[in-house]
Parts: C-alpha cells; sequence; structure tokens
C-alpha cells in the first residue's frame, strides 16, 4: 500500500504527509489533511480499542472506513464494484462524458446523501472535494482515469513520480 512507507502495516500522519505532499500545495495544507485523516480514520478503526496518540490506521481493517453516503463503488466488505463505479459518470457526468465537473460533482454529492448521515455527508464531502483539488485537469474537469486511479491505488504513485521526475529537471 502507498501510504505505507515502511510496509508494516501502519499508516502514522507523517507517512500521509509524505505520500500526500505536493510542492504546489502548502505543507501546512497537506500537514492538517494528514493529520486530520490519521485522526478520524484512527477513530474508526480502532473499534473500542484506546486511541494512540500516534494515530495508527491499521491497513488490515481499513475496510472499516467505509461510510454511508458515499458513491458505492466500494462494497461493504472493501471490494471494487465496477458497474457503482461507471453509475458515476452515466449519472452525474453531463458536460463530459469521462469527466466532472466541479458543479456535477457537487450535485452527485448531493444525490448520494442518505438522511441524516452526516458524518457521511462529510466524508463523502472532504474526499472528493479533495480528490477534486489535486487530481483536476488544467480545464478544471476531473477525469475519470483519475477518479479509477483512486479506487486502483494508484493515483498518489503516479503523482510522487511526477513530483520527483519535476524536481529533477530543476537547476
Amino acid at each position: 500500500m502507498f501510504f505505507d512507507r515502511n510496509h508494516d502495516g501502519i499508516i502514522y500522519p507523517w507517512e500521509t504527509f509524505q505520500g500526500t505532499y505536493l510542492p504546489l500545495y502548502s505543507s501546512r495544507f497537506i500537514f492538517l489533511i494528514s493529520l486530520a485523516s490519521n485522526f478520524i480514520f484512527t477513530q474508526i478503526l480502532l473499534f473500542g480499542r484506546f486511541p494512540s496518540l500516534l494515530l495508527p490506521i491499521e491497513i488490515r481493517n481499513i475496510q472499516r472506513g467505509k461510510h454511508g453516503s458515499d458513491s458505492g463503488a466500494y462494497d461493504s466488505q472493501g471490494r471494487f464494484v465496477p458497474a457503482k463505479f461507471e453509475e458515476i459518470f452515466s449519472k452525474h457526468a453531463r458536460s463530459h462524458p469521462d469527466a466532472l465537473t466541479s458543479d456535477e460533482l457537487g450535485e452527485m454529492l448531493k444525490q448520494n446523501r442518505e438522511p441524516k448521515n452526516y458524518a457521511g455527508w462529510l466524508g463523502s464531502y472532504s474526499e472528493w472535494k479533495i480528490l477534486f483539488l489535486l487530481g483536476k485537469d488544467e480545464n478544471g474537469l476531473l477525469q475519470k482515469d483519475t477518479v479509477r486511479s483512486v479506487y486502483d491505488g494508484s493515483l498518489f504513485e503516479r503523482m510522487e513520480k511526477e513530483r520527483q521526475s519535476s524536481s529533477k529537471n530543476k537547476p
């Protein structure tokens, strides 16, 4: 798993930061996202155990992080559901068949809301808005391939390679 930098089955905030850091965004912004992500997932994934101040995310329990008001692209066991992924674009991508605008994304988030599932609303909103911020193209569109790369786990690997190659090209 990409964020488990030392491959010990646990993701700590500093590993989340290392995996998420992008030069074009403020390191403070990425640091806050890393802390918030680890804090939230630590609370969800520990199930009754006292949370550690190191805010670990145990990969073996990651499927417990699935929340309501989501796209349904993962089932309750954490398995990818291709038909639900395709539905994101067939239902919501109106201006471009393989991309979402910011407005279309907002409409999707509203339509996926389950009644009184405020934590799910916040989770979905945060996840998708951060993805849009990090993954939109130069035309302000979130491409289908970019979204797919989140689900297959390759987005951050690709972004890290791009970051490394751009830093090598700097004088």
